[in-house]
């Protein structure tokens, strides 16, 4: 019989001490849990830092031939231990196989068969096991090939599909140079008959993957070669591996999907290069170089891994050079024919055409234009054709929304991969109510945020033209365009609205990639934070600097509390009254003004405001002040234009469902009573059907370059906000830009723009070019032009005559030799 006396003082040491007993519990199962995990890595570390490489003593190593025996020697021993210690070492494998499952997703929407997947150094089986968990792959794929040239990885790959009974996967050991889906190879047996016979016949692999396998194939020109044969036409090829790279060796080259990144210096170099060659693991850059001169590149990712001292690694997706030519069989240069057909609203001349009827007039036209107006793309696409390496990878991508552009050029690295404008800072149902643009419009506008293209491509235009030098703010663009076609209303609202989502790194990788350019792609890779941070993303690019000052500012005095009240007033009465009594007397002092808003570095950095576009503002300023008798100093003078902004604003205009534009930056977020017509429920069922931005085209460069390569008077409205502000009245830019703008526009076309001058001098400009100006708002004391009242006027400038004076066109350096290379091939 139990003596509970003889237990009772342990139950009561154990329940006085509780916590003590159980922090002293869970080391144990810490301890126990570890154990295994000290056992494997240690073992690992033996193998790969301390144990001689040889090819082993055992007869069946001995047996083996070559590189065969190599492997094995070095996997033999850490085989069943390989999966639990690569997690660390060899990552990006995950976000691979999330960009390959996105694209053949989306292939898969052209109701093709089944793909049959072949996965070349899939050692242990990992890859496909991790792949099912972003498609099925017993039932997405028809067969799945996994070839690797260990017996021993082999062997566990065996066990493992064993295990998890997949019927449609097959484990090859066998060297990647001879293995085909071929039946006459002896490598597989094929599973494609042709209906109703029993004849086995020639098999082409739609995905092959290769991870952290290419550095480790002594023979890598061979196997790539013969990987160009075994994928099929229209098939992806996915790879991720260690590199290193210095910048002087790729960057002339267009066709790799980006350079940001990309160089390694020379310190990481030699050591990484050195020290995985201990291991027979190769990192010079000739494996990645011949991968992407052999294939054309669809999205491409540098990045490091700095959980183990910064390893370089790149992740990259590519296909057949060809695989523009498309289901037809058309010829790369006529796909170029035809994006640059769009790009410069040039008529598209296939062999079609030349067949219709034509008036001798009208074909003449039309051939002049198509030899004479050819964008940089094309420019780019001919000379890559004539050099014999793959087209830009703009042309693979799956949309064609984005242009091609040069990013080595200074015009375009000057911004730093920074945009400055996380919104658009102009209100376009203003835009909308001056320009009635309909159907029949070729709308050209400056991109900033994107929000203003958004906005137009709610009418339908029959194209939009986005122009913006800096590559990140058409990167922004680009985003918005992709999270309308891939994603529900919820999760634009979340990207957009809120400008926060937790799960952003998720959908860009499995939802929006397909949709991206890889430039753009890679931004955003980098870029997570923009929307996963506490900010968001309007608290990001150049116009963070303002965002986040004025919450300082408001904390700092105070005032958080009664910027929230104002943003919730019910009336514009009670929004005066909170304005009045509690934030204009801080917000409007002079102290404030000459600390803050007057300093030419905030005015620039925090709000994008040049130097000329100051001028501007204080010689309106001094200029009233003289006529009425006073005498305002510059700082005075821009004092005046901020009261003459805001006053009015929070005067007449309500911010908790009218005004997003202000309420978006005291709050950090749009809300769903206060928002731009581009983030309701109602313009995502417009734009995120098929087609809906099939007539835009996203330019990355200066105004005069894309109009001089647009075809004359097709452009109907053109969108300039207060772009020419920016130019120095003593200069030519101003004139060499109407003049473009003028060429490329119809008569009776519209040219709408914004000053922060009430009589711009540029206006003149306009009417010696063969426009009619017309000064269709002004901003007056006490009321708003429109909803952001941040300018001082609004100017339509209507085409009414041709430009006399021959056109200027500017050809860059980096571009010297396309003319004659594009002459030859014409010829």
């Amino acid at each position: 019989m139990l003596d509970v006396s003889a237990v009772e003082p342990l139950y009561v040491y154990f329940r006085q001490n509780a916590l003590l007993c159980g922090a002293v519990l869970s080391l144990i199962v810490l301890a126990v849990a570890l154990r295994q995990q000290v056992i494997v890595y240690t073992k690992f570390a033996y193998i790969c830092f301390f144990k001689p490489l040889n090819v082993g003593n055992s007869a069946e190593v001995q047996s083996l031939s070559g590189q065969q025996r190599a492997l094995e020697a070095f996997y033999r021993t850490q085989a069943s231990i390989y999966d639990a210690t690569r997690s660390t070492l060899l990552h990006g494998r995950e976000e691979m196989l999330q960009l390959a499952a996105a694209q053949l997703m989306h292939r898969s929407r052209n109701g093709s068969t089944k793909p049959i997947w072949v996965d070349v150094g899939g050692g242990t089986g990992y890859n496909i096991e991790k792949m099912n968990s972003y498609v099925s792959v017993p039932e997405f794929f028809s067969a799945v090939y996994l070839v690797d040239l260990s017996p021993s990885l082999c062997e566990v790959a065996r066990e493992r599909f064993t295990r998890l009974g997949w019927k449609n996967v097959r484990v090859i050991c066998e060297d990647a140079r001879t293995f085909s889906l071929e039946p006459s190879s002896g490598s597989v047996e094929s599973m494609v008959k042709f209906d109703g016979d029993d004849e086995k016949h020639r098999v082409k692999a739609d995905f092959i993957s290769m991870s952290y396998s290419l550095s480790m194939i002594p023979d890598f020109y061979s196997v790539i070669d013969s990987l160009t044969d075994l994928l099929a036409p229209l098939g992806l090829i996915a790879c991720i591996d260690f590199y290193v790279q210095s910048q002087s060796s790729y960057s002339f080259r267009n066709f790799t999907g980006g350079h940001h990144s990309r160089h390694v210096n020379r310190f990481s170099r030699v050591f990484w290069r050195s020290w995985f060659q201990l291991d027979r693991v190769h990192l010079h850059e000739s494996r990645r170089d011949y991968l992407e001169y052999r294939f054309g590149t669809i999205l491409n990712v540098n990045d490091r891994n700095y959980l183990l001292g910064g390893i370089p690694y790149y992740v990259w997706l590519g296909c057949h050079r060809a695989a523009t030519w498309g289901a037809s069989g058309a010829l790369a240069r006529e796909v170029a024919e035809h994006i640059d057909a769009h790009a410069t609203e040039s008529p598209y001349l296939s062999p079609v055409h030349y067949a219709e009827k034509r008036s001798e007039a009208e074909d003449a036209a039309a051939r002049e234009t198509h030899l004479q107006l050819r964008s940089k793309g094309f420019q780019a696409a001919i000379l890559n054709l004539a050099t014999n390496v793959p087209l830009p990878s703009f042309f693979y991508q799956n949309q064609r929304w984005r242009l091609y552009y040069d990013e080595s050029l200074p015009k375009h690295t000057q911004f730093n991969n920074e945009y400055i404008y996380a919104f658009t800072w102009e209100d376009p149902a203003e835009d909308q109510r001056l320009l009635n643009i309909g159907s029949d419009d070729v709308v050209f506008a400056i991109t900033s945020a994107g929000d203003n293209v958004l906005a137009y491509a709610l009418h339908h235009p029959r194209s939009i033209h986005a122009v913006d030098l800096n590559p990140t703010q058409n990167h922004l663009l680009e985003l918005k365009v992709a999270a309308f076609t891939a994603l529900p209303h919820a999760d634009v609202w979340k990207l957009f609205g809120d400008g926060r989502h937790a799960r952003f790194r998720e959908l860009l990788l499995s939802k929006l990639s397909p949709y991206l350019s890889s430039r753009a792609f890679q931004h955003w890779l980098d870029s997570t934070a923009a929307f996963t941070s506490r900010g968001g993303l309007y608290e990001t690019g150049g116009s963070r600097i303002a965002v986040k000052l004025s919450k300082w500012l408001f904390r700092a005095f105070g005032l958080a509390g009664a910027v929230r009240d104002m943003c919730a007033a019910p009336t514009l009465r009670a929004q005066r009254a909170i304005w009045r009594t509690r934030l204009r007397p801080v917000v409007l002092s002079k102290f404030l003004s000459y600390l803050v808003v007057s300093n030419e570095r905030f005015l620039w950095r925090a709000l994008g405001v040049p130097a000329n576009q100051r001028d501007m503002i204080t010689d309106d300023g001094i200029a009233a002040s003289v006529a009425s008798g006073g005498k305002l100093s510059a700082k005075e003078a821009m004092w005046k234009y901020v009261v003459n902004t805001l006053d009015p604003v929070v005067e007449n205009t309500l911010l908790k469902d009218s005004n997003y534009f202000y309420r978006l930056c005291l709050l950090g977020k749009y809300d769903k009573d206060c928002h731009p017509a581009y983030l309701s429920e109602e313009a995502h069922k417009t734009l995120s059907q098929p087609g809906a931005f099939d007539g835009l085209r996203i330019h990355t460069d200066e105004f005069v370059e894309v109009l001089a390569r647009i075809k004359p008077e097709t452009v109907t409205v053109a969108v300039i906000m207060d772009h020419m502000d920016w130019f120095d009245p003593e200069g030519t830019s101003a004139t060499e830009e109407i003049r473009a703008v003028n060429k490329a526009m119809k008569i009776g076309g519209r040219v709408l723009l914004r000053s922060a001058g009430l009589k711009p001098w540029y206006v003149a400009n306009f009417t010696a070019q063969g426009f009619k100006c017309q000064r269709v708002a002004a901003r007056t004391a006490g009321k708003c032009i429109d909803r952001v009242n941040m300018y001082a006027s609004t100017w339509i400038c209507t085409k009414v005559s041709a430009d006399p004076t021959a056109p200027i066109v500017h050809d860059e350096g980096s571009e010297s030799g396309h003319s004659e290379i594009v002459e030859s091939l014409e010829l």
